[in-house]
């Protein structure tokens, strides 16, 4: 039995509010240049990408090799495959990331260049990525806003920060108000009524937010409230989507009143991200037919992930301090979660038959310092890199995270290493999944 925990007191308190801003957004901390007391210095950093204890590391053998798994989630797929054909959907999720959600925005308008991208069944979205799957539902005539959004947005123009001690004694550093407006710019009562006209067509949009008091995540259905397209379901969108973006701590929460029998209530909701990276929600079936559904029912049908950050956080020196280091924890925690959901999803693609199908920032890529900083001149380049891989190529990852070479874990049986990455890129002789990882510079 857990015995009762106290709440933090007020000194505690306050360092849970400043740690608080980095959930929701799988941002990195900032690089110094250099290293203070208990700091290693970023040049070590790099260079410990390929330190290896080898006969630890080569003792080391897989569970379930990359193309096994390969092997299996095909066949597990082919076994799903129904008598009869079925309609193949095109299901769209959209993480949360903050600043970062400019790739995965750069990767929508790339594919509509293309001509190649579907209209997607389902859109599920969560933070930034809620705001993202609002356009991505509404369809690519309006990629150009979805540009504008993220490669001209700056700080001044979503959030206000409070001046001390206001800033300590309230709900939150930051005043939303901004950011407010500019989702009752974007989401106008035309752009509502045509997500209930979507609605109708069988198509849904579903956001995610938590529950700061329960706990829990909630999924709304947006595109029914857009079908009822009264004034009071206009506002709770609003509303909704402006819980899903509020990082916790960073923005107030948003209160939203619901009604159980009869009964007014007040919850509170935050950043969908606090308690889930991602979601799926099956298409839109037609009640009279779904207890007649092969089992198979979406066998052949695409997934595709687009995640608003990297797989793997960058390395970065963190400060011998109390809140550098929690926050620093909680940041590595969110990018698991992540990689988590990303098994999860995989995990149910094999077991429904339908493709996995996954994009994020390349490792390689130099990404901003932090996901809650709006800076054009950052986020251009990473918007142009999403155009540029959907234009491109466009080779999506079918494989969960933790299957690539150098997603391995590192296997030490005492301190004594060895620098592998003299040796070269290539990785290690005889170490599987280790090559020497790409560290960007940072500008």
């Amino acid at each position: 039995m857990v015995g009762r925990i106290n709440r933090p007191g007020p000194i505690i308190g306050l360092g849970l509010i400043v740690l608080a801003t980095v959930i929701g957004c799988t941002g990195s901390t900032r690089f110094g240049r250099h290293a203070v007391q208990g700091e290693r210095s970023l040049e070590d950093l790099r260079a410990s990408a390929g330190w290896y204890d080898l006969d630890a590391q080569n003792a080391y053998r897989e569970t379930i090799r990359t193309e096994d798994l390969a092997t299996f989630a095909a066949q597990s797929r082919a076994a799903r495959k129904p008598a009869q054909p079925v309609p193949q959907k095109n299901i769209l999720i959209l993480t949360g990331g903050g600043s970062y959600g400019a790739y995965p925005a750069g990767v929508l308008v790339g594919w509509s260049e293309t001509g190649t991208r579907p209209v997607f069944d389902v859109v599920t979205g969560t933070s930034t990525g809620a705001l993202i799957g609002s356009f991505a539902f509404l369809g690519q005539a309006y990629d150009a806003e979805l540009r504008r959004a993220y490669t001209c947005m700056t700080n001044d123009d979503l959030y206000r920060k409070r001046r001390f001690p206001f800033n300590i004694l309230s709900n939150s550093l930051s005043d939303s108000a901004l950011l407010a407006k500019v989702i009752a710019n974007a989401i106008t009562d035309e752009r509502v009524k045509l997500m209930g006209e979507e609605y109708r067509k069988g198509r849904r949009f579903y956001v995610g937010t938590s529950d700061l008091d329960t706990r829990r995540s909630v999924i709304w259905d947006v595109s029914a409230m857009a079908a009822r397209d009264n004034p009071g379901d206009r506002e709770l969108i609003r509303n909704i989507l402006l819980a899903s973006a509020s990082v916790p701590g960073f923005f107030p929460p948003v209160e939203i009143p619901i009604t159980v029998d009869g009964v007014r209530h007040v919850e509170r909701h935050i950043d969908g991200v606090t308690s889930s990276s991602m979601f799926f929600a099956p298409p839109w079936v037609p009640p009279e037919k779904r207890d007649s559904l092969p089992a198979g029912w979406l066998y052949g049908s695409d997934l595709y992930i687009l995640v608003a950050g990297k797989l793997y956080a960058d390395p970065s020196p963190v400060k011998a301090r109390t809140v550098a280091i929690a926050s620093q924890a909680v940041s590595t925690i969110l990018y698991d979660q992540t990689r988590g959901d990303l098994q999860r999803m995989f995990l149910l693609s094999i077991l429904t038959g339908m493709n996995y199908n996954v994009s994020s920032i390349p490792q390689d890529m130099t990404v901003p310092e932090s996901s809650t900083d709006f800076k054009p001149e950052e986020m251009g380049p990473l918007f142009e890199a999403g155009v540029a891989w959907a234009k491109s190529n466009r080779k999506w990852r079918d494989t969960p995270p933790g299957y690539e070479k150098g997603e391995a874990a590192k296997y030490r049986s005492g301190t004594f290493l060895t620098d592998t990455g003299r040796r070269g890129t290539a990785g290690p002789s005889g170490i599987e999944g280790a090559p020497v990882p790409v560290i960007p510079e940072r500008k």
